[in-house]
């Protein structure tokens, strides 16, 4: 049975990974810090449905910890590493510099060093569209140049992608860098649009909308994400770099009204200047991820917001039913 370890298991995409590789009678160990970043509870109830499956396994670790990586990767001895674990989010990167530079920074060079010396057989890494930065040229391409970062989140996730590279080269170790493109769908991030919009218009409360509504995004659905993973997993290149987006840059006013049509519910918009360290479009180029790994998005944002909603309903009625 291949043996897969993911980090950042409780995570929004993690979660959604292990399930379709624990449903695939793959042995998946995943481990996540389940910090209160946000609400820790949610990311809780996505272990208890993981748990459901024997051939997952779950450990509670910090990536700044390499003695107690070190025991898991002992313990598991996995053939491939999928690092999904991070500190996530562009605003947040302002207030909290530090945090970044121990999750990111330090947490993924003993990612690399343990994959190194345990001979695993790769390691699959979530980068982020924030790399291209304020870069014009749209579509993004990988082929695009990614020295101009201008958030701290998007410095440390080209940083991993470049000790990534160094890795295969000194080392021979495989690395592939996917670039995730504002991901959404059932169990996302309460700090992310789509979850801050449905439970603003929700409540009554007024939705804050940067750029004074100028904004586009290239959203794309989390089983969608899952299968680029997917295929970066079995094709297991020596060292590559791949977009994993939707090829389609939405307004994001258009998803606002999305949420209003299926919620019957008006929103009260609160229109802010560019917050600071964010782009006002991102649209992937996925040419070369269709072409190497396969990758061909099917779910348009009209079936995926649906989807999360049917989850949020449910999930915040106390069903807890898994999507």
């Amino acid at each position: 049975m291949t043996r897969i370890l993911v980090t950042g298991a409780a995570g929004f995409i993690g979660y959604h990974l292990c399930r379709s590789l624990v449903e695939d009678g793959v042995e998946v160990c995943g481990i996540d810090i389940v910090n209160d970043y946000y609400d820790p509870q949610l990311k809780w109830d996505r272990v208890e449905q993981l748990k459901q499956y024997d051939n997952f396994h779950f450990e509670k670790a910090d990536l700044y910890n390499k003695g107690h990586l070190e025991k898991i990767f002992n313990t598991y001895e996995p053939q491939k590493v999928v690092n999904l674990a991070a500190q996530a989010g562009v605003r947040y990167s302002v207030t909290h510099p530090h945090v970044y530079m121990d999750s990111n920074l330090v947490g993924f060079l003993n990612i690399l060093e343990l994959c190194r010396h345990r001979k695993v057989e790769g390691l699959i890494y979530a980068s982020s569209s924030s790399v291209y930065g304020s870069n014009k040229k749209v579509p993004f391409s990988v082929e695009d140049r990614v020295d101009n970062p201008i958030s701290l989140y998007a410095a440390s996730k080209k940083a991993n992608e470049m000790m990534a590279h160094c890795y295969s080269h000194l080392y021979g170790l495989n690395t592939t860098g996917l670039r995730f493109f504002t991901v959404y769908g059932p169990w996302g991030r309460p700090d992310m649009a789509l979850f801050i919009f449905t439970r603003k218009i929700l409540a009554g409360e007024p939705i804050q909308v940067f750029n004074h509504g100028k904004m586009k995004r290239d959203f794309t659905y989390v089983a969608d994400i899952v299968q680029g993973i997917r295929g970066a997993i079995d094709n297991n290149y020596p060292c590559e770099i791949f977009n994993l987006g939707n090829h389609r840059s939405e307004q994001l006013m258009d998803f606002v009204h999305l949420i209003e049509g299926y919620l019957d519910r008006k929103a009260e918009i609160e229109f802010l200047p560019m917050q600071p360290g964010d782009v006002p479009e991102s649209f992937a180029d996925i040419q070369h991820s269709t072409e190497k790994l396969g990758f061909l998005p099917t779910t348009n944002i009209d079936q995926g917001i649906k989807h999360f909603l049917d989850w949020y309903t449910s999930y915040y009625t106390g069903e807890r039913k898994p999507v």
